[in-house]
Parts: structure tokens; C-alpha cells; sequence
């Protein structure tokens, strides 16, 4: 999928429609992100895990677990498994909030999926 061409309500779309398609990866999961995505067509975005449902919030989630920052590109790259998540954050490109492991766990969950 060529996420470069894609905009974010796409993206997102795609992202809850193979998430709650395939609850395999996210059974068990009690867990909530942010997004806080910058450059052209960012925003604020919101992914809670519950009962192996996904839920997609756009705009400000509120109180979540780990709270991430980064660049519009950056995200696609880290969807498109073109982004290594520890480097990116070890070179300024990710910021987190709260739970780091969970940051790290999210790409590991990214990757079981194809995008």
C-alpha cells in the first residue's frame, strides 16, 4: 500500500479496518495511544485497545498510556515498517509520553499486520 499517496482519515480508516478485521494481534490488549502527528495533514489522533476491539479517535483521546509525536512521513514510514522505532526515537524523530515498552510493542504489533 502506498501510503504516501493516502491521506491521515484514510490511513486511519484502513488502520481500524484491518485491526478489528483481524483481532488476532490485539486480543488481550488494554491499552491506549495518542498521536500527536505533525507536517502536512497531521493532527491528533487516538487508538484504544480493549477486548480485542480497536477503537480510532480523532482529535484529543485524552488520558492515554503512551503518547506519541512525530511527523506525518515518519508515521507512514513506521505503518509501512520503514521505520525503526528505537532509532527514530533515539534520533529526535519520536517522542514519548508514559509507557515506553508500549511504544516499542506497538511496532512489533504493526509488523503482524499488512499494510
Amino acid at each position: 500500500m502506498n501510503f504516501d499517496e493516502m491521506t491521515m482519515a484514510t490511513i486511519w480508516n484502513e488502520i481500524d479496518r484491518k485491526l478489528n478485521g483481524e483481532p488476532g494481534p490485539i486480543e488481550g490488549m488494554n491499552t491506549s495511544y495518542s498521536f500527536d502527528l505533525s507536517g502536512e495533514d497531521g493532527g491528533m489522533y487516538g487508538l484504544k485497545l480493549l477486548d480485542s476491539k480497536a477503537e480510532i479517535v480523532t482529535g484529543d483521546p485524552g488520558e492515554v498510556d503512551c503518547a506519541l509525536k512525530m511527523g506525518v512521513k515518519d508515521f507512514k514510514k513506521l505503518l509501512a515498517g520503514n521505520l525503526n522505532s528505537t532509532a527514530a526515537f533515539m534520533m529526535g524523530k519520536l517522542k514519548v509520553k508514559g509507557n515506553i515498552g508500549l511504544a516499542l510493542k506497538l511496532e512489533s504489533l504493526l509488523k503482524q499486520y499488512t499494510f
